[in-house]
């Protein structure tokens, strides 16, 4: 803060407290004969009035408009102190009450509980309206993952040939499939979220979010995950030498971000300041470079119109909207999109725009390539999940991640009756089952409602480890098992 700002903050309510400390003075001095001059006024037989209430509401009104924040908290110290305020207090004390008679009585408590009994139902309504749409996030990013990790490194040629049923998983025998990096993320930023959105502290809370996110993933990282993408692993290691924030993060534009953003969007869908401030937040953690933060931003704004209105987001209009967010400094990103919605548009395969975006050999984990092809398969098929997660898987590379994104996105706006019954039922993931994830979502449904944080449920560590190391075992069989025909 500097003086000038000291100066003008101070000016009107040191005024204020230099006029509440005469005035107090005054009715002290008018009431317990302090000075001298007020003892020869008595003896005089001469009457002075206090000046009632007055001083410690002006004294009051300058502490609440100070310039720190520990004034506005201690107010109310004035009208404590002006003595002139303390007949006000007692005849508040003292003032009659109407008795109320037994059956006026009744009526009240009858009217008190009518209306909880709405409040309840209101909130009992919002909260299955925010249950469909996270839970649909959390399980359409887990099938999405689930479904493409299989394909994942493969051109588009090499996957046709090699896994030409994209409908069912590959990963584990008997058409089952588990889920990698991308549903964890996903996880920890639910549980993240659960456990720091109090209300009250809404406008600050993005930094407790930070916070809460960056130990689960230093303890994710422990638990020896499979898949994780490099400047994500070095971004971590960073968050375990407890650099300061300003020196925390990689360089990079990874998918990371983009992947676990989407849940960021569907919870805060109704406050977009907040939503940013949570997005930037998320991703600076692993990821410094802003087209990171840039396409995160663009997952979880698509997330949030998805939630809100299922099928009936307007291609253009998206895109238009985000390229008002990115601003100039996310202009390469607001081309994209816009060429994104030209193909849409169009009526164009998502295929066919990798394609012309130079991803002939499959999708990169460049976030500027992860991304733009999500959101064509999201709104090429809106409202249909299934045609939107086989588009994205369909054009190679990065499946997981792309299927996880596309995923996250439509499921938001179809929920879990929209994911085809088949693929939840083939999800053999461990100990974050398909039940689990519907409880984590249903405990995001009551915080959102209530914007009052909890402890979220989790997983033991024990459990995860045994998991993680049969995983790795099973992406290496799967591994060896890529490397023979057909190709």
């Amino acid at each position: 803060m500097t003086i000038g700002d000291l100066f003008f903050g101070w000016l009107l309510p040191g005024l204020g407290l230099a006029f509440f400390a005469a005035g107090a003075w005054g009715n002290a001095d008018t009431l317990f004969g302090w000075s001298k001059a007020m003892r020869a006024a008595r003896a005089e037989g001469r009457h002075v009035s206090m000046a009632l209430i007055v001083p410690g509401v002006i004294g009051a009104i300058s502490m609440w408009n100070g310039p720190f924040a520990w004034m506005r908290t201690f107010f109310w110290v004035p009208l404590v102190l002006d003595v002139g305020c303390i007949p006000y207090f007692v005849l508040g004390w003292l003032a009659p009450r109407a008795p109320l008679d037994a059956e006026a009585r009744t009526q009240e408590a009858q009217r008190a509980e009518a209306d909880a009994a709405k409040q309840a139902a209101a909130r009992e309504a919002r909260s299955k309206v925010y249950f469909r749409a996270f839970a649909g996030c959390l399980l359409g990013t887990a099938v999405g993952d689930a479904l493409g990790l299989a394909c994942e490194g493969l051109s588009p040629q090499r996957q046709a040939r090699l896994f030409p049923d994209r409908e069912r998983y590959h990963l584990l025998p008997f058409g089952r499939g588990m889920c990698s990096d991308d549903t964890e993320h996903s996880i920890m930023v639910a549980q993240a979220l659960i456990e720091t959105a109090g209300y009250a502290n809404a406008l600050r809370n993005a930094q407790a979010f930070r916070a809460n996110l960056a130990w689960r993933m230093r303890w994710w990282f422990l638990g020896l995950p499979a898949g994780i993408g490099m400047a994500t692993l070095k971004g971590i290691i960073k968050l375990w030498l407890f650099l300061p924030q300003r020196w925390q993060g990689i360089y990079s534009a990874g998918n990371a971000p983009s992947m676990r953003s989407a849940l960021i969007g569907v919870f805060w869908a109704e406050d977009p300041e907040l939503l940013r401030l949570h997005v930037e937040a998320s991703a600076r953690l692993t990821h410094s470079d802003p087209r990171a933060a840039q396409a995160a931003l663009a997952v979880a704004v698509a997330a949030s119109l998805s939630s809100q209105n299922a099928g009936r987001v307007d291609a253009s209009d998206y895109a238009e909207r985000m390229r008002s967010l990115l601003g100039q400094e996310g202009a390469e990103l607001a081309h994209l999109i816009d060429r994104v919605a030209d193909s849409v548009r169009a009526a164009e395969r998502t295929l066919n725009l990798a394609r012309a975006l130079g991803l002939e050999r499959g999708v990169t984990g460049y976030a500027f390539h992860t991304v733009p092809v999500a959101l064509h398969a999201w709104l090429a098929h809106l409202g249909d999940f299934r045609q939107a997660l086989l588009a994205a898987i369909e054009c190679g590379g990065d499946t997981d991640t792309v299927a996880a994104i596309t995923g996250a996105i439509a499921g938001a706006g179809t929920g879990t009756e929209g994911i085809p019954r088949l693929w939840l039922a083939r999800l053999a993931e461990w100990p974050h089952s398909v039940a689990w994830m519907r409880n984590l979502a249903q405990e995001l449904a009551q915080v959102r409602v209530n914007y009052v944080g909890t402890s979220a449920s989790s997983a033991p560590v024990s459990k995860v480890l045994l998991r993680n190391v049969f995983f790795i075992l099973l992406v290496l069989l799967h591994g060896l098992r890529r490397m023979l025909p057909p190709y």
